[in-house]
């Protein structure tokens, strides 16, 4: 397992929050050896503000926090809508408990567990979200087993329960292990992580403290119309946000949807074996060729384990990948490959990049993989690279598609978002 620190925007929502310098750090998960690893989620800083702003926006914030706690769960029989926060991240509504306690999460795609913030948890991160009373709660088992998770920059650790889990109105997961939090770091203090927690709905092989992760519970207790979820991500938060459907899909796609395998029981990855640049027959993936030349007479489980690997990750606010071919890449467009910054006026001019995974081709156009911020006119590539080779395909890619998680049979289907 390596441990990358990965900078990334910050998310703000007040009009008065200017952009600042900003930083965070990002776990990564080595696939192959079917090991558990730990989970990631995009953290943020800001900074910039004296003391005075600082309490005045804190208290403002927990005002709409405890406003948000009064929000019901959706009224869909299975489908959740999710805040988008400047696309930087999505987030929706759980409630944990009898009777129900209500919490935002992350529904990250990269992980694997359920965590939110302990009653006796005295961090700041804790006390500025909403913390779980497992004493307010009747239906509360207390573990003895204890979870910590550590980032580059900081870390969380909790203990270990069950209870009930409500996703919607008439979605719930009863028993279902869960971690309040005992201490959080920092890096989840308001105003840089407006959600309380984070829902992994990754398989049980990725979870961290030996636990079942909720999508095999839902399996195993049988809950679900069908085996699936469908993830919808809006661009753009005047757009609507997203929304995820346990159960069941939006069928307008259901002809579009291009079928992909999922490699190994941790999380949601693929196999990745090319990046082309409009109709240019070099492939920007780096060492693909080297590979495919050394596996092309290995059978195809062989061939899979020692290709290159892609997660599509909830997640993660960018798209990260090995810095040979994402610097490849912006060398190719005009970019600079230490800032990511490109003209604006040589957008016009780009052409899509096409990522091969699964063996199916998935176009980007310029338009969604550079990022261009109308407030300071500065244009940016929806790309950052990391020293792994792991790809990470994040909101930027997932924005294009709308997917669709198969548990049971362990594929994925994607289709283009449609405008």
């Amino acid at each position: 397992m390596l441990e990358d620190s990965v900078p990334g925007p910050a998310e703000l929502d007040d009009e008065d929050f200017a952009p600042a310098a900003l930083s965070g750090a990002k776990n990564h998960i080595t696939f192959g050896d079917g090991s558990p690893g730990s989970f990631k989620v995009p953290l943020y800083l800001k900074d910039g503000m004296d003391p005075e702003s600082r309490a005045r926006r804190r208290n403002e914030r927990r005002r709409r926090m405890k406003s948000l706690a009064e929000r019901p769960l959706s009224e869909s029989s299975s489908a959740a809508s999710l805040a988008n926060v400047r696309d930087y991240y999505y987030y929706g509504y759980i409630s944990i408990g009898n009777p129900p306690q209500r919490f935002s999460v992350v529904f990250d795609t990269g992980s694997s567990n359920i965590w939110v913030p302990g009653e006796a948890c005295a961090s700041e991160a804790c006390t500025q979200h909403r913390r779980f009373s497992h004493n307010a709660s009747t239906t509360f088992h207390s573990t003895p087993n204890k979870i910590q998770i550590q980032y580059g920059t900081g870390f969380i650790a909790g203990d270990i329960g069950t209870d009930s889990v409500r996703v919607t109105e008439s979605l719930a997961l009863q028993n279902q292990s869960f971690a309040a939090t005992s201490l959080e770091d920092r890096t989840f203090q308001l105003p840089r992580s407006q959600f309380d927690g984070l829902f992994g709905l990754g398989f049980t092989g990725g979870a961290e403290g030996g636990v079942r992760a909720p999508v095999d519970t839902m399996l195993q207790q049988n809950i679900l119309s069908q085996p699936v979820f469908g993830i919808k991500l809006s661009r753009g938060s005047e757009s609507g946000g997203g929304e995820i459907t346990f159960g069941s899909y939006d069928t307008s796609y259901a002809g579009q949807l291009q079928w992909i395998d999922v490699y190994g029981n941790i999380f949601w990855a693929t196999t990745m074996e090319g990046i082309f640049y409009g109709d240019e027959p070099r492939n920007y993936l780096y060492g693909a060729d080297k590979i495919s030349a050394a596996t092309a007479s290995m059978e195809p489980a062989q061939r899979a384990r020692a290709s290159r690997k892609a997660l599509l990750d909830t997640g993660s606010s960018l798209i990260y990948g090995d810095p040979y071919s994402l610097g490849a890449m912006s060398a190719r467009i005009g970019a600079n490959p230490m800032t990511g910054e490109i003209p604006c006026a040589a957008l016009a001019a780009l052409k899509p990049f096409h990522f091969i995974l699964g063996g199916r081709r998935f176009s980007m156009a310029p338009s969604e993989y550079v990022f261009h911020d109308p407030a300071t006119g500065v244009c940016e590539v929806q790309w950052m690279p990391v020293g792994e080779y792991l790809w990470v395909m994040g909101i930027p890619f997932l924005q294009s598609y709308y997917t669709v998680y198969d548990i049971k049979s362990h594929r994925m289907g994607l289709a283009r978002m449609k405008k």
